[in-house]
């Protein structure tokens, strides 16, 4: 697993939200994004960080970021959660981990002094050129799923 860095070129992708869609990097063209990757919807820590960027929402936007969060979780697990926790951002569901992959958020990671393998909870922020081709602005892995976003919130100034 290779990890992005600030300057990196971030990996497009089109995958299925929640609502029966999909949303591609390329829907911000011109934009921001924050990307985040959570191990599994309907667990804790999970629910906490979503919940934290839900509050988050209106700030964030008004600074120019959006946010949409992805798990190796199916569409239809990702729809219970969000209604579940009245999420207002798109869940995409990653369940081949094939962008998980790309942005080096699955992989070896040490669980309760165990290696294990699995998603590594990171978040990117990807500007978005005008053709949708995104860059990577900034990588975090490792994130804690608590008090993460005020963190992020204050690096951002937001």
């Amino acid at each position: 697993m290779s990890q992005l860095q600030p300057g990196d070129p971030a990996p497009a992708f089109t995958l299925p939200t929640a609502s029966d869609g999909a949303v591609s990097l390329s829907d911000y063209a011109g934009g921001r994004v924050i990307v985040y990757f959570f191990p599994a919807a309907m667990t804790p820590g999970c629910s906490l960080e979503a919940m934290d960027f839900d509050a988050a929402m209106g700030d964030l936007s008004a600074a120019g970021y959006h946010v949409v969060g992805i798990s190796p979780d199916s569409a239809e697990k990702l729809a219970r959660f969000a209604a579940r926790d009245n999420l207002r951002f798109p869940l995409l569901a990653d369940p081949q981990r094939d962008v998980l992959s790309a942005y080096g958020a699955f992989g070896e990671k040490t669980l309760y002094g165990k290696k294990v393998e699995g998603v590594i909870r990171s978040t990117f922020i990807v500007d978005v050129d005008d053709d949708g081709e995104g860059r990577i602005d900034m990588a975090q892995y490792n994130v804690r799923a608590t008090g993460h976003v005020a963190k992020l919130r204050r690096e951002l100034g937001v």
